[in-house]
């Protein structure tokens, strides 16, 4: 070969290694700024933004992973804490959380395999497809068929909510115990509450009869199904549906912790609802389910789904929020495909945006994710994701110690809920009952803020001047009588 081309090659991969390397330092210090730059739901001016170590100590969490994704590629991924804190098992990025509901958003994928495959019709009665179980109609439904479209989108008007799992060594329900709320079965019958197609409104009990429809379509283990035509099309080979993971090394399956450290008894509960809860996962196997949605919605790339199938999944089928399997979310004219996910000791969300390939997924081993949207400004923050930053800025006022001392007390939210207050020299603190304490940030002299939530605690008081009573402004307005 000739020398001068020869030397071109050598300078162009000195060069390619060069880049890589000052790619790597450039990750490096997003990772770091990242890791520094939490915020809450609300900052002063005067705030400094929490280290991630410091967040996981004071929410008592355990473990966690987050994935990034920059421009339809994983830009880095990484664990943090301790997988199972007895047995001092680090967190790494092939750690296996519970993904909970997220669960729900692979399912759908699953489901439109089939529709995409011309064995199932989305539009059409769900006991077209239902086997040995039918749905049982009855008069709330108004004479109106739930489709699966209806299922995958919370639009069937059904019951039950979420499931709380089961035990290790608890005798486990089959599908059918559980979409009759049959003995073991520890939920409710899966029945109409209303007829379909009103509204949006949440049902695990939904997606559940989704799973059966699956089974009873493929004659195979849902868990099989979801492996051979989902998970491994998408490079997801660490993750699994089975119920427990049997194929998975214990030491790769988190521990689920309460919000008070203490490990979930068992270490994790199984969950037989495996379509609307039964995923194990890790944030960057998720990264890849997300990746591939973004490619595929642009046309430009059909793993699974092709771009046609995918619009369907990503477009809201009766709000402008709750599409099939994803909520579509506009935040500052950005748009973004998103799930969280909460089990007996897991917590997870993720985000996709639906142009420009970018993400992040973050999984918890633990009942508190509080630090999840934290984390998520973080991110946001360093990456520049448009809309996924939602710190506001507050400022503060000062209010004399004789008023703050009048604010100390018991104010009861509900039977065996409360929050008390306390003062610590000019600062006012609150705790619910069972959970950490936060401080309360002067607003107003009556009115304050959280900076770890959104919302407000306002202080009212009688014609005496005696407080009687507060105000908790969280998702609406609660009344908290003061009883001590």
């Amino acid at each position: 070969m000739n020398k001068k081309y020869i030397l071109l090659i050598l300078t162009l991969l000195m060069s390619i290694a060069g880049f890589s390397s000052w790619a790597q330092t450039l990750d490096s210090a997003k990772i770091k700024a990242v890791e520094s730059g939490l915020e809450g739901a609300f900052k002063t001016k005067e705030q400094k933004p929490w280290t991630i170590w410091d967040r996981m100590h004071y929410y008592r969490i355990k473990g966690l992973s987050i994935a990034v994704i920059s421009n339809y590629h994983l830009a880095w991924a990484k664990g943090y804490g301790w997988a199972d804190d007895s047995l001092k098992i680090p967190v790494t990025t092939q750690t296996l959380f519970q993904a909970a509901s997220i669960s729900k958003s692979l399912n759908a994928v699953g489901v439109l395999k089939l529709v995409q495959d011309k064995k199932l019709d989305l539009y059409a009665d769900i006991n077209t497809y239902l086997g040995s179980w039918k749905f049982p109609y009855d008069s709330l439904s108004k004479g109106k068929k739930i489709s699966v479209a209806n299922l995958l989108s919370h639009t069937g008007g059904l019951t039950v909510h979420g499931f709380d799992g089961y035990e290790q060594g608890s005798v486990l329900p089959t599908l059918q115990q559980v979409l009759d709320g049959q003995k073991p079965a520890n939920s409710d019958p899966i029945r109409s509450m209303y007829e379909p197609g009103l509204k949006s409104e949440y049902s695990g009990g939904g997606i559940t009869i989704s799973q059966e429809i699956v089974t009873d379509i493929t004659h195979q283990p849902y868990d099989k199904y979801m492996y051979d035509k989902v998970l491994k099309p998408l490079g997801m080979t660490s993750s699994t549906y089975e119920q427990p993971p049997k194929d998975k090394k214990q030491e790769l399956l988190a521990t689920a912790y309460r919000p008070d450290g203490k490990p979930v008894k068992g270490r994790y509960h199984i969950y037989p609802e495996q379509a609307a809860a039964g995923l194990w996962t890790n944030p960057t196997d998720l990264s890849k389910y997300i990746i591939e949605t973004q490619l595929a919605y642009a046309g430009r790339s059909e793993k699974v789904l092709n771009q046609q199938t995918t619009k369907i999944r990503l477009t809201p089928y009766l709000d402008k929020q709750a599409a099939l399997g994803v909520f579509l979310i506009d935040q500052d004219s950005t748009k973004y495909f998103s799930h969280s996910g909460a089990n007996e000791g897991f917590r997870a969300d993720y985000w996709g945006s639906l142009e420009g390939g970018n993400g992040l997924v973050i999984m918890v081993n633990s009942d508190n994710g509080q630090i999840i949207p934290e984390i998520e400004n973080a991110i946001a923050n360093v990456y520049g994701f448009k809309g996924l930053y939602r710190t506001k800025l507050l400022t503060t006022t000062t209010v004399a110690d004789s008023v703050l001392q009048s604010y100390i007390g018991e104010f009861e939210l509900a039977p065996g809920f409360s929050i008390t207050v306390t003062r610590e020299g000019s600062h006012l603190f609150g705790q619910g009952t069972g959970q950490p304490k936060f401080e309360l940030y002067p607003e107003t002299q009556t009115k304050f803020f959280l900076k770890v939530a959104d919302a407000k605690v306002e202080f009212i008081k009688d014609d005496k001047g005696q407080v009687i009573k507060a105000i908790l402004y969280q998702n609406g307005e609660h009344e908290m009588k003061k009883v001590k």
